[in-house]
């Protein structure tokens, strides 16, 4: 077996609405074994190293499903195993997966695989192992074509995963805080391999580390991290704390004891997870040996006196004690018969325990410090407890080296709650962990005695989320609670516009709309990303990398992003839901890429949008496939853009209070007219947006009517509406390469980014509406990456339409040769009757505009279809046609170009789609796949 491709998805997309990775998986000659057929000893094998296969409900849903499947009949083919081992494997590392599915992709023995995942290197590390497992297991004749290790170790391999899990994975803590953001509905972002994640969008955004928030005040950690500073402060309040003393060496160490008084604890002035922490010392050398052991994981050591008593966490949120346990050190309890190495395989054997944060316990070790505690009781691991003899290994109750923890909540007394509440405020932690020593909690230290031996700045939640004893307590939904009160945004206003045709200008229009609003607003375009108006990534931007800078920005307000087919099929959505999704069109482009072979299949990629849209799904009616997607949106309302105002179901729909956008023929011209709950709003006539060019340019009317539809149901009123559509037009800076139309010279020239069939018949059909008194000369080119006949399909539209022809390639040949693709455009014009000499075969995209440009005559109309935008503006710009002067303002970069604005920005902002390039002025410049 093994893997062909593979594509990791981020969020929605083709095969579900959370993040999934699909494989295409190669069975080979094994695609003739399944797991029946492969014998008992394979299945045996298989469960044996994995038991948690037998929880597999598979298809007949209750556990010992899929060990079913396994044996009945014929078994199940061996990409359905990969998948439930993939899973497993996670499982097994303590990741809350459950999803797979597998079907085969047409070839022979060949599947596509699809599972879920948290994290991606641990998803794809897991789909790694599992094939390496299933290849150890197969039977000795099938293992013939198949490289196997002769080292390879299953427990070995499992535990290296699950440690390398571990590291990648969010911590406990962590994870419960983003498992409360979820079940609030608050959006979030992990934005480094560690811990820190961005709760909330953009502007709403908070970011968090562990538990360390974004309103957790640095001078409150720095106290927190000196714990003589905490201990001194503490004090000086009347709080119970030990007499304590910083030393830094041993001789400074003894006399400290022996001052303040046997028994003493050593631990380092700033470390954590009771690291190099020894308790109940009593004699020289073992505070010397304690000293050492300090110094390990701290400059500076702090010798204070010990207090008898249980350890106890109070942990204290924003003000309030929400949660208490009672944390007791690793430890065994003999029975008479076995060592204490055996008793700790037999407390390890526990389902709960696992390796580091795998599981709600932790293993326990025979390290350095059990070493030490069994040394000072005269034992060794070999040693024989008596029966119920306790033997802790452990000085400290972490949950981190395998203590267990008991909730306490229920039973603390007042004064040791409201102890805790003023050690945290004393510290000014919004998250406070109070580490109190006491042999009663349900006493008040003022009567019981005790006291406060830390502080913690980032307490871990997991011995309160999944106490070893007690009520389970909610501890990260009160901090949720304190960064987003009840009623307070966690998101922004997303727009999500696909199509084939049309994304960038309706994209355009929105943004502009919403920044005639006063909103600060973030677009993301095939020609970069935009916050507030200003170009911030220059680059075709449409994809799920640049919709996380956008809702990672803290001054975005308004999300507008343009979606492109591309980034959907390789990476997916970077967002579960947004308030608008529209798809604006599905006509033939990029077909037979990336398994998208027919409109049809276009069709479910762009229907993606529509299907996460949360309040309203915005739709073509006037094309039978955006049609369809109504069926599949669950979306609050639907509002349907047409052109027709005779459309039969957009009627129904208004009838039935519907939201629609509909194009009316009145006196004055045609009319956009808005539908709403019975409402009939006449918006602004086509003719009044310059964009249409006087309502000639019916594309562009058909967009602003998206912009209108799209910001209505944004909530944006009616007259900011007008005033956006009003102030928009296709100038180079406001829609570059948009049908940018060019003047200055004795002839006009219209620049355009059309590539595929559906944009060449709307600029070939607006040049046929206008008043031309000359000739029509047209620049035609296809990109490399589109079928024959969609390349013929374009020259066909524009065969006959113009005196003369010049047809050229774009600079990225994507797998043509040089002249292909316009000796293609030249035959497919021949034969549709265009005279040869009316043809010309130029290449170079630079070379054919300037043989256009010099062939022009006053009043004569030139189509540009364009590659290189702002190379190709500047180009027409600068052209001295007769009667022109040299122009000293002509364009020298993308519109709104700021070279500063790149500097913040590395390779870790984009991810491995996107790459950073320096373009022939030095600027960065990001590259991405996720073109449309």
């Amino acid at each position: 077996m093994k893997i062909l491709d593979r594509s990791v998805y981020i969020g929605p997309s083709l095969y579900a609405n959370f993040p999934v990775i699909r494989l295409t998986l190669d069975l080979l000659d094994l695609e003739e074994w399944p797991s029946a057929k492969l014998g008992t000893s394979f299945t045996d094998s298989l469960v044996a190293a994995l038991p948690g296969l037998h929880k597999h409900g598979c298809s007949y849903r209750e556990e010992g499903g899929f060990v079913r499947r396994l044996t009945e009949d014929d078994g199940t083919w061996l990409g359905h195993v990969f998948e439930h081992v993939v899973i497993e494997l996670q499982q097994q590392a303590g990741l809350n997966v459950t999803f797979g599915k597998t079907r085969g992709n047409g070839e022979y023995g060949q599947y596509d695989v699809v599972f879920e995942y948290e994290h991606e290197e641990v998803g794809l590390d897991a789909a790694r192992l599992g094939l390496r497992l299933l290849h150890h297991l197969l039977p000795k004749a099938q293992q013939a074509d198949v490289k196997i290790d002769p080292d390879f170790d299953w427990e070995e391999e499992r535990e290296s995963f699950v440690r390398s899990a571990q590291r990648r994975a969010l911590g406990p803590s962590t994870a419960s805080l983003v498992a409360a953001a979820e079940e609030r509905g608050i959006p979030w972002l992990r934005l480094n391999a560690y811990s820190l994640v961005q709760l909330g969008h953009a502007k709403y955004g908070k970011k968090i580390q562990a538990t360390i928030t974004s309103e957790t005040r640095h001078i409150g950690v720095e106290v927190a991290s000196d714990k003589e500073e905490t201990n001194k402060l503490l004090g000086d309040l009347g709080l119970p704390v030990a007499r304590q003393q910083l030393v830094y060496n041993e001789r400074e160490a003894l006399r400290a004891a022996r001052r303040i008084g046997f028994p003493v604890v050593l631990k380092p002035l700033n470390a954590n997870h009771g690291r190099g922490v020894s308790i109940n010392l009593t004699e020289d050398e073992e505070i010397c040996t304690a000293f050492e052991n300090a110094r390990m994981h701290s400059r500076a050591v702090i010798v204070e006196s010990f207090l008898k008593g249980l350890d106890h966490r109070l942990l204290v949120v924003d003000g309030n004690l929400v949660a208490a346990s009672k944390r007791v050190p690793g430890h065994v309890i003999g029975d008479g018969k076995l060592t204490i190495e055996q008793l700790v395989d037999v407390v390890n054997a526990d389902p709960r325990r696992g390796i580091g944060h795998e599981k709600v316990l932790t293993r326990l070790e025979l390290d350095y410090q059990a070493i030490r505690l069994l040394e000072l009781k005269k034992m060794t691991a070999e040693s024989v407890p008596k029966k119920d003899e306790l033997i802790y290994l452990r000085s400290t109750g972490n949950l981190s080296t395998g203590g267990t923890a008991v909730d306490v909540t229920d039973v603390i007394h007042p004064d040791n709650r409201s102890m805790a509440e003023r050690s945290a405020r004393a510290i000014g932690l919004d998250v406070c962990g109070v580490d109190f020593l006491t042999e009663d909690i349900t006493i008040s230290y003022k009567v019981g005695g005790g006291g406060i031996c830390e502080v913690n700045a980032a307490p871990g939640f997991r011995m309160h989320t999944a106490p070893s004893e007690g009520t389970p307590r909610d501890v990260a939904g009160p901090v949720m609670d304190m960064l987003f009160p009840e009623g307070s945004p966690s998101r922004i206003p997303i727009a999500s516009i696909t199509g084939t045709n049309g994304k960038t200008t309706t994209a355009r229009m929105v943004a502009h709309i919403f920044k005639m609003t006063g909103k600060v607003t973030g677009l993301t375009t095939t020609d970069g990303i935009y916050i507030d108006g200003h170009l911030t990534v220059n680059g075709d931007m449409t994809g799920p990398a640049s919709a996380r800078i956008v809702l990672r920005d803290p001054k975005v307000e308004v999300a507008v992003l343009e979606t492109a087919r591309g980034g959907l099929i390789r990476r997916g959505l970077a967002y579960r839901e947004c308030d608008v999704g529209a798809v604006l069109n599905v006509a033939s482009d990029h077909l037979g890429l990336k398994g998208v072979d027919t409109l049809e299949d276009l069709a479910k990629v762009k229907r993606i949008v529509a299907e996460v849209a949360k309040d309203t799904a915005v739709l073509n009616a006037d094309d039978a496939l955006c049609l369809q997607m109504a069926d599949r949106t669950r979306a609050e309302h639907i509002c349907y853009v047409t052109m027709n105002a005779e459309h039969g179901l957009v009627q129904d729909h208004i009838r039935s209070n519907g939201r629609a956008v509909v194009l009316e023929r009145g006196m004055g011209g045609h009319m956009i007219t808005i539908y709403d709950h019975g409402q009939h709003i006449p918006l602004i006539w086509a003719h009044m947006i310059p964009a249409t060019l006087d309502g000639k340019a019916l594309h562009n009317v058909q967009n602003a009517m998206f912009a209108a539809a799209i910001a209505f149901s944004m909530g944006v009123e009616l007259e900011e509406i007008r005033h956006g559509l009003r102030s928009f037009d296709t100038t180079f800076f406001q829609a570059p390469g948009r049908m940018n139309i060019y003047d200055d010279h004795p002839f006009k020239v219209i620049m355009d980014y059309g590539h595929n069939p559906a944009a060449v018949r709307a600029m070939v059909e607006l040049c046929e509406r206008l008043d031309t008194k000359g000739r029509r000369i047209v620049v035609l080119a296809g990109p490399g990456d589109r079928r024959d006949q969609d390349i013929r399909e374009m020259a066909a539209l524009c065969a006959g339409k113009f005196d003369y022809y010049i047809c050229r390639r774009d600079d990225t040949l994507r797998g043509r040769a040089s002249d292909e693709v316009p000796l293609i455009l030249r035959e497919a014009l021949l034969e549709n009757g265009v005279d040869s000499s009316a043809i010309a075969v130029i290449p170079e995209e630079e070379k054919s505009v300037q043989s256009a440009l010099e062939m022009a005559e006053p009043n004569d109309l030139i189509l540009v279809f364009v590659d290189a935008i702002s190379r190709t503006w500047k180009q027409i710009q600068n052209f001295q046609s007769e009667g022109k002067e040299a122009s000293p303002d002509s364009v020298d970069a993308s519109p709104g170009f700021d070279m500063g604005s790149f500097g913040s920005f590395s390779q870790e902002s984009f991810g491995s789609d996107v790459e950073l390039i320096r373009d022939s002025r030095g600027v960065r410049v990001a590259v991405s796949e996720e073109t449309d």
